[in-house]
């Protein structure tokens, strides 16, 4: 088995060869004058199982040019199996068209990732399962919820049990049936915020739909960018009663003067993984948090060296 680390998470990268016990292979990118991106391997992967450790996020075109760079390294290298680790797949969520003349980014990527020369791809709780049947490879789509589940137990539990006043919010209409699973392992409450916009140019208006008076609420989502929407709705909840309110996402884009707004926000905290490299403004809120998926990815990654199941990992 050979690890190869893009430049998008290296930090992640290292944690799962550090799980793993093996090295990263030798690599090297360089770039022209003119931003080319040039990658080189270093050691020799003929006939090897390689995986790529390579999340598309920002910048968002360099990770994914470098990303598929590499498997066409590799391709020409003589790998025997080149699989694609995505913790988190950019353009995720243009998976189908909003309206007229408008693109399906998620499939375009996925027909770039195959045609390089992928045999399988490894991601983490993709923004709409159906982007799975955009690739005709074999897709591996963890589930993050197994380590939010663990610390909200380690964290919230008293004596063994969790409050009985839990709560499980959904911040849209989509999310449902991920907060509704979650909702189920913790044996807690649900409830759901409906967002609309009466007219443009005002304000959202947050509709709660659920019981969250005086209860303590854990929204849960997969992807948060600005985080005025995950902001926005824990105010509506405070202002419904809730005695607390925390976040828990998988992918912590957090652009622009996000984590700023979490870190003012009725927000107890923010949770999220390590599928993106933190910035510096994550490292140093006092609200944002970061849990690793490492041993996740490392464990799915033995097992599909091994031809293993890994059906057991999405739970």
């Amino acid at each position: 088995m050979k690890l190869i680390a893009g430049n998008s998470n290296r930090p992640l990268a290292e944690a799962i060869a550090q799980n793993l016990g093996l090295p990263l292979t030798q690599s090297t990118t360089r770039r022209f004058a003119d931003m080319e991106l040039f990658v080189e391997i270093l050691e020799n992967v003929r006939g090897e199982d390689t995986f790529i450790i390579q999340p598309t996020s920002y910048p968002a075109n360099d990770s994914l040019m470098e990303l598929l760079i590499t498997i066409d390294t590799l391709r020409r290298s003589s790998a025997r199996r080149i699989t694609t680790v995505v913790p988190y797949y950019g353009y995720a969520r243009q998976d189908r068209k909003t309206g007229p003349r408008t693109p399906i980014t998620a499939k375009l990527v996925a027909n770039l990732i195959t045609q390089a020369g992928a045999h399988r791809m490894l991601t983490l709780d993709l923004h709409a399962g159906q982007i799975q049947g955009f690739f005709d490879i074999p897709v591996d789509n963890l589930y993050v919820a197994p380590v939010f589940v663990r610390h909200i137990r380690d964290n919230l539990s008293v004596h063994g049990k969790l409050p009985e006043n839990l709560t499980i919010v959904s911040p849209d209409v989509g999310g449902v049936v991920r907060a509704r699973a979650m909702a189920k392992r913790l044996d807690a409450g649900l409830a759901i915020i409906d967002k609309r916009r009466e007219k443009i140019g005002e304000s959202e208006v947050m509709n709660i739909i659920g019981d969250v008076d005086g209860r303590d609420c854990i929204m849960l989502d997969d992807i948060v960018d600005s985080a005025g929407t995950l902001c926005n709705a824990a105010a509506a909840l405070r202002e419904a009663g809730a005695r607390s309110v925390t976040a828990y996402v998988t992918h912590g884009v957090l652009s622009g003067s996000a984590v700023e707004r979490v870190d003012n926000s009725p927000l107890e905290a923010l949770i999220v993984t390590d599928s993106i490299a933190a910035t510096s403004s994550v490292a140093s809120s006092k609200k944002v948090k970061v849990l690793s998926v490492a041993p996740l990815l490392a464990e799915a990654i033995v097992r599909i060296s091994q031809e293993r199941s890994v059906s057991s990992l999405f739970g």
